[in-house]
C-alpha cells in the first residue's frame, strides 16, 4: 500500500501528528459522541454565527464536495480474499472506494481498511486529490463502533490511504459482525479546495459538527499555545523598562502620518502568514483551525461593517472588542500602537467551557479574532 495513517489500538480515534497523550476524550467518550443522536440526526446549533455557515466562499462549498457511503460485506466469515474493494462511489467530483484486508495488509491479526482514489492510473498526469476522510466499523453497540480519521493529498504515488493496524481481528467478532455474518464500514469524505491567501472553509457543516466534539480540546491548545507565546514576549518586553521606555519614546516622536501608516498592513499580507502557519496538511486538526479561523475573520468583517451588529455577532460579555478593524483591503489597528500593546499583555484569553463541546466551540471562533490581532 502507498500510504498508512498512524494508529493507536483499542476503540477510539487516531490523532495523526499527535502524541497518544494528547488525546482529548478516552476512547469510550469518542464513540459516544460519535453515535449520539445529535451527530446523526442533527439538531439546531447553538454555535456562534458564521460557524455553521459558508456562505460569501468562491466556487463549491464544502456541503458540495462531502458525502457519504455504506459498504455491507455479506458472509464475512467466509471470506478466503486477501482482499476486497467496494463499489466505487463519487464525493467531490471524484471516485473512490474502500479496500478492506480481512486477514490484514503486511500485518497478522489485524483488520487493514484503506480509502483509494478509483482509476488512478487513468487519470490525467499531475493530478491531486486533498482530502479528509473518516472510516467506521459498525458494531451492534453504537458506542463500541471503531472511527478513525485522516487528512492526505491523494496523487499518483500516493493513491490509496489509511490504516494496516485498524483493529486486532480478536475483536471484530465482539460485536462488529452480526448475526447475518454481515460486516458493516461506512465512509465520510470532504474533498477540500484550499488556499493559500486567506482562512477559508474546509468541512461540511454536520461533519465539522462531529469532528469538533473529538478534537476541540486539541484545536483549543493549538490556538491557546500561539496566543499565549506571543503574549510572553510582549509581556517581557514590556517588563524590561529600559527597552519599554525607548519604544515608547521612539513611537511617541514619530509624525502622525507614518504612526498611521505603520498601524496597518494589508490583509492579504497578514492572512497569507496565518495560513502558512496553521493549515499543516499532515495534521487532522488542521481542518478544524482553518474553519475557526475562517468563522473569526467573518465575524471581524462584520463587526467593522455594523457595530450595531455586533451583539447578534459575538456575545460582549465572552469577547472584549477587537483591536483591529477592517478597511477595505487593510487591517487597522483601533487605537494608539502602545495603549493596545499594554492591553494584549494584560486582558484575558476567553475562560474554558466546561459546559460541553458545542458550547465550548464559542471559546473556539472567539480565539480566532485573538489570532487575528496578533498577527
Amino acid at each position: 500500500m502507498a500510504g498508512i495513517a498512524t494508529e493507536e489500538p483499542g476503540v477510539g480515534k487516531s490523532l495523526e501528528g499527535m502524541s497518544s497523550g494528547q488525546r482529548c476524550q478516552t476512547g469510550e467518550a469518542l464513540a459516544e459522541w460519535r453515535s449520539s443522536e445529535q451527530v446523526e440526526n442533527g439538531v439546531p446549533s447553538t454555535s456562534p454565527p458564521y460557524w455553521d455557515t459558508d456562505d460569501d466562499d468562491d466556487g463549491p462549498k464544502p456541503s458540495e464536495l462531502y458525502g457519504k457511503y455504506t459498504w455491507k460485506i455479506e458472509k464475512f466469515s467466509q471470506i478466503t480474499k486477501r482482499e476486497l474493494r467496494s463499489n466505487a462511489f463519487e464525493v467531490g467530483g471524484y471516485k473512490w472506494y474502500i479496500l478492506i484486508y480481512p486477514q490484514g495488509c503486511d500485518v497478522c491479526n489485524h483488520l487493514s481498511l484503506f480509502l483509494c482514489v478509483a482509476n488512478h492510473d487513468k487519470l490525467l498526469p499531475g493530478w491531486s486529490h486533498f482530502a479528509q476522510f473518516t472510516i467506521a466499523v459498525v458494531n451492534k453497540d453504537p458506542k463500541k463502533s471503531k472511527y478513525s480519521d485522516t487528512l492526505h493529498r491523494f496523487w499518483k504515488k500516493e493513491h490509496d490511504w489509511g490504516w494496516k493496524k485498524f483493529m486486532e481481528l480478536s475483536k471484530v467478532y465482539d460485536g462488529f459482525v452480526d448475526t447475518s455474518d454481515n460486516l458493516i464500514i461506512k465512509a465520510q469524505v470532504q474533498v477540500i479546495r484550499e488556499k493559500a491567501d486567506r482562512p477559508f472553509r474546509c468541512l461540511d457543516c454536520q461533519y465539522r459538527r462531529e469532528l469538533v466534539r473529538v478534537y476541540l480540546t486539541n484545536v483549543e491548545q493549538i490556538c491557546r499555545r500561539f496566543v499565549e507565546e506571543r503574549r510572553s514576549k510582549l509581556g517581557k518586553l514590556i517588563e524590561d523598562k529600559a527597552r519599554w521606555l525607548s519604544f515608547c519614546t521612539f513611537w511617541r516622536e514619530i509624525d502622525q502620518t507614518s504612526r498611521c501608516r505603520m498601524s496597518q498592513e494589508k490583509t492579504d499580507v497578514i492572512l497569507k502568514v496565518v495560513v502558512k502557519h496553521f493549515f499543516i496538511e499532515k495534521e487532522v486538526t488542521s481542518t478544524l483551525v482553518m474553519d475557526s479561523l475562517y468563522s473569526g475573520l467573518k465575524a471581524l468583517e462584520g463587526h467593522t461593517k455594523s457595530k450595531k451588529g455586533m451583539a447578534k455577532l459575538l456575545d460582549a460579555e465572552e469577547l472584549p472588542a477587537p483591536i483591529v478593524r477592517v478597511e477595505k483591503d487593510m487591517f487597522v489597528l483601533v487605537d494608539d500602537v502602545l495603549l493596545l500593546l499594554e492591553r494584549a499583555a494584560v486582558e484575558p484569553l476567553p475562560p474554558k467551557d466546561e459546559k460541553g463541546p458545542q458550547n465550548r466551540t464559542k471559546v473556539n471562533n472567539n480565539l480566532c479574532l485573538c489570532f487575528v490581532k496578533c498577527n
